[in-house]
């Protein structure tokens, strides 16, 4: 509980997004106080509000159509809300209803969770005051255009700033990969800048991309950031195999790709050429020159290879920045950009069908929030409490589909609350004697309130008690009947939530052998991709590994607040930690594999290969079945094999990319023979 309460997260929101949030919500409410309709004014500040963190990074056509949907979902949740307020049965059979509907779409991502949750909220907020439909007609557009207010906000700069979220997210990873070249990695974590990585393959081959040439430059630098990484995680990995001096040289080397790259992530914010990488590369050259003019053993070789390569793609990378964005529309070679077909979005009703079932964790959650809600507003209603409203609220937003991130939420929800009380109560004798005193206060909450929460959700509720203390100030509530409601709703509501999860659990531990088992399956895919050679499939397997490894990570995210999943938690960790050093092993192969020709005899490869991929199956299967007994499919004597072969007798040309097959199969080896024992000893414990 103590960690909940003091574990801050980075700052991710920028401020310029802040900003224009806070004016969406104070502007309109500033603007109806002035011309005498406070109502208006108050209406679309809501709206505003409401749909505030669906204000999210992306192209602005996906910012668009997101936010267009959370005001039209606020907007038609709004108007059933004041129209089926005033029947109790009514309103508590589409509570069921919107829970269930709204609950169920965290299976289709955080835009989609975020969605029904705003739709449970307008709906039980609004149903507290009961109208005709005429009536409740405007009310409800007001709020549905504070939304679309919000909406042009964060798509103003659209026409003049055509390319920026692409620009930005590059930017962003360069920054990340050139702190990861100053630093060694822990080689048991993901490698580096994967999250940036798929966020931008995302933005650059998703359903809302751009088109035009500018979008090719855009893709071909994102490929070279991958090569970028690739060679650097290969230059680490090759560095334990020389001497102390051909270290510091490498250490150089990295120190110059990473100022390359920070005047690369400088250009893109700019939307300038990178002229400042003119110097870094320079002096990457040098270090590249002592490199070759020391002694050439096998383990220099390899060195040698990924640090020209390395220059390639930084020079590469350099070139196509001064061409990326609107400034560059240049003609540059295009490159398909349609997704592959295993990496297209599926049909989200077929997602939805998917999940109608009792072993799904989003339909749990989606029952566990349509039942939470009915009975929250039953239980409002039957014992009349004033602003009843709070406590279904609390519920929609407490409710998690797991439980570390329910428990966590409910945890910090009643602490924010309790002191954003006492917050409210101090402003209370500071800003209430004057409309636009209180105006100023709601519009530095409201940015204090979008910047915090996701750093410390605690304190972002504290300023969200404070700030909706002053909002209903504007509709004649007094603020001590609000507090009031609220630390009564917010406590009720809090404890009902975690009821319903301990009347109805559904724990990771149950699910994080799963979530392994699909790692090592996506990493098998892509080492036998890597061997093969076939780029596409290349290209395709690895996203399907990033998109594995989020899942695992997440699961292993959620273990860690489940009580009693110490043990379960401390061997999951070590088959996550070993099937990363597996991946990281892969990848210098990849890396090699970009600027090395394909062995001329590949019989000890194959040899080596099949078993790496019979035996990641077993494991695999091991993992789903808790099967006791994982075989051993003899890769040490492969591995043997095959560095006997390519020691002796591989060809001058095949010298540089022996050397690398030499070096990681003898990593993978130890690699996937640990994994075996983690396996089993993981399978014994799950029998007793």
């Amino acid at each position: 509980m103590l960690k909940f309460l003091l574990e801050f997260k980075p700052r991710d929101v920028p401020w310029v997004v802040g900003l224009r949030n806070t004016a969406a919500v104070a502007l309109p409410l500033a603007t109806g106080v002035a011309s005498g309709h406070p109502g208006i004014g108050l209406g679309i500040s809501a709206g505003a509000l409401n749909t505030m963190f669906s204000d999210q990074p992306g192209p602005y056509r996906q910012r668009l159509r997101r936010m267009l949907l959370a005001a039209g979902a606020a907007g038609m949740s709004a108007f059933a809300g004041y129209v089926l307020g005033g029947n109790d049965v009514a309103i508590i059979v589409a509570a069921l209803v919107w829970g269930i509907a709204g609950g169920l779409l965290v299976a289709l991502g955080p835009d989609a969770g975020r969605l029904g949750l705003i739709s449970m909220i307008l709906l039980v907020v609004t149903s507290a005051d009961p109208r005709t439909p005429a009536e409740a007609a405007g009310p409800a557009l007001l709020i549905f255009a504070g939304g679309v207010l919000l909406m042009l906000f964060a798509i103003a700069a659209w026409p003049w700033q055509r390319y920026r979220p692409e620009r930005t997210a590059l930017a962003q990873t360069c920054r990340q990969l050139a702190a990861s070249a100053r630093r060694h990695d822990d080689p048991a974590q993901a490698p580096p800048v994967t999250q940036a990585l798929t966020d931008v393959e995302n933005l650059l081959h998703g359903r809302d991309r751009a088109r035009g040439v500018a979008m090719d430059a855009f893709r071909v630098l994102a490929e070279l950031i991958e090569r970028i990484r690739l060679e650097l995680l290969a230059l680490g990995n090759a560095s334990a195999n020389v001497d102390a001096t051909k270290r510091a040289t490498i250490e150089r080397l990295r120190e110059y790709a990473a100022r390359s790259l920070d005047a690369i992530s400088a250009a893109l914010d700019a939307g300038a050429p990178a002229l400042t990488a003119n110097a870094a590369l320079e002096g990457f050259d040098a270090a590249l020159d002592s490199l070759d003019q020391a002694e050439q053993g096998a383990s220099e070789l390899v060195v040698q290879a990924h640090a020209r390569a390395l220059g390639g793609q930084l020079r590469a990378a350099v070139r196509n920045a001064d061409f990326a964005g609107s400034r560059g529309e240049l003609r540059l070679a295009t490159r398909d950009a349609a997704l592959p077909r295993v990496l297209r979005p599926r049909n989200p009703l077929a997602i939805l069908r998917s999940n109608l079932h009792l072993s799904s964790v989003a339909f749990r959650h989606a029952l566990r929030c349509g039942v939470c809600l009915a009975i929250a507003i039953a239980g409002a209603r039957i014992a009349g409490i004033g602003h009843g409203y709070w406590i279904p609220m609390t519920c929609a937003i407490v409710l998690k589909p797991d439980f570390a991130g329910t428990f966590r939420v409910g945890l910090l929800r009643v602490a924010g609350t309790l002191l954003g009380l006492v917050l409210a109560t101090a402003l209370v004798h500071v800003a209430f004697d004057s409309e636009w005193a209180r105006i100023v206060l709601l519009a530095i909450l409201c940015f204090g309130f979008r910047q915090l929460t996701t750093m410390h959700y605690g304190l972002g509720v504290m300023l969200l008690t404070a700030l909706i203390v002053v909002l209903l100030s504007f509709e004649g509530i007094a603020p001590a009947d609000t507090m009031s409601a609220r630390a009564l709703g917010t406590g009720v509501g809090s404890a009902l939530a975690l009821l319903a999860y301990a009347a109805w659990p559904t724990w990771e531990r149950g699910r994080v052998r799963a979530a392994l088992a699909d790692l090592l399956d996506a990493y098998r895919q892509y080492f036998i991709a890597i061997v093969g050679e076939d780029e596409r499939v290349r290209a395709d397997v690895r996203a399907a590994s990033r998109r594995a490894r989020s899942n695992a990570q997440a699961s292993l995210d959620r273990l860690r607040g489940e009580p009693r999943s110490t043990d379960l938690l401390d061997r999951a960790e070590a088959v996550f930690a070993n099937a990363n050093r597996f991946l990281r092993a892969a990848m210098g192969l990849e890396a090699m594999r970009q600027h090395a020709a394909a062995l001329a005899d590949r019989t000890a490869v194959d040899a080596f290969s099949q078993r790496v991929d019979a035996a990641l199956a077993d494991l695999a299967h091991a993992l789903r079945n808790a099967d006791r007994n994982c075989a051993d499919f003899g890769l040490r004597d492969a591995q043997i094999a095959l560095r006997a072969v390519y020691k002796k007798s591989a060809a001058p040309a095949d010298a540089v990319y022996a050397a690398a097959w030499i070096d990681a199969s003898d990593r993978i080896a130890d690699i996937v023979d640990t994994l075996r024992h983690l396996v089993s000893r993981d399978a014994r414990a799950g029998s007793r």
